[in-house]
């Protein structure tokens, strides 16, 4: 990098002690795409790969502080926003980013790897109508998009791209329904906007250490497009870098259940 100042994202999301997801992948995720990476903690969870075994909410006003601290000192050039626990805490980050004019990368966090609900069912509601029309991009996996609309989950790509498009409708400028959770060979993601839609294909990989996917694609996306690109040219570029994670996540063997991507694949030989 030429001399001047770094590009910066801000993560606000919670803490996973287990380092795969959360704000550890986020910020590990912002490293390894050389953009400094920022932190405002929603929750502290307890957590490895195998479990969730407790979850503490951090206070509204320290989350609001949080964000206030780096946004008062930093020039922040995109958010990604991870889990949120209740629908005040979720006014509390809407009003906290009501003067940033940057991009802003929603992934709606409902459900841990293991299972275990990490958005209330009262807060979806507020979710849809407070966050996402203020995200430059959505993006949920099938189970989740299907969540926020109220329907069954998606099978097919036209049903996919329905249910893309009525997130639209919500207010959201474009959404990445990740295939993920898909079934067959390849693991299709889609990019919707209201111009039309495209998308990204890779093998599916069998392994089962994807531990914090969602998070990491989120933040790669935040990352590419805290460094100027287009949302479009950052889709494709976190997609291809996720995918080599995904693939390299075996060689580092973490844990005795779902174990992490590799963030750092691209650095560590």
């Amino acid at each position: 990098m030429s001399k001047g100042k770094a590009h910066a994202a801000l993560t606000i999301a919670g803490s996973d002690s287990g380092g795969g997801a959360g704000i550890q992948a986020d910020l590990k995720t912002f490293s390894a795409l050389g953009v400094f990476g920022t932190s405002a903690i929603t929750a502290i969870t307890a957590q490895n790969t195998q479990d969730v075994t407790a979850v503490e909410p951090i206070s509204n006003e320290v989350v609001a502080a949080q964000i206030k601290a780096v946004l008062d000192d930093i020039r922040i050039h995109a958010v990604k926003i991870g889990m949120l626990g209740s629908p005040a805490l979720i006014e509390t980050v809407a009003q906290s980013l009501k003067d940033f004019d940057g991009p802003v990368v929603l992934d709606p966090v409902m459900l841990s790897k293991s299972g275990v609900a990490l958005l209330p069912n009262d807060a979806v509601e507020a979710l849809v109508s407070i966050l996402v029309p203020r995200a430059t991009v959505l993006t949920p996996n099938l189970p989740e998009a299907a969540k926020i609309l109220g329907e069954d989950e998606a099978r097919g790509d036209d049903a996919v791209l329905a249910q893309g498009h009525k997130i639209l409708d919500l207010g959201a400028k474009a959404v990445v329904m990740k295939g993920g959770h898909a079934e067959g060979e390849t693991c299709r993601d889609w990019l919707v906007t209201p111009e039309g839609a495209t998308h990204l294909d890779a093998p599916r990989i069998e392994t089962r250490n994807t531990h914090g996917t969602g998070c990491t694609l989120s933040s790669a996306i935040a990352a590419e497009l805290a460094k100027g690109a287009d949302l479009e040219a950052a889709l494709t570029r976190a997609h291809g870098w996720l995918h080599g994670a995904i693939q390299a996540a075996d060689q580092i063997d973490i844990g005795h259940g779902h174990g992490p991507v590799h963030h750092f694949h691209e650095v560590w030989t």
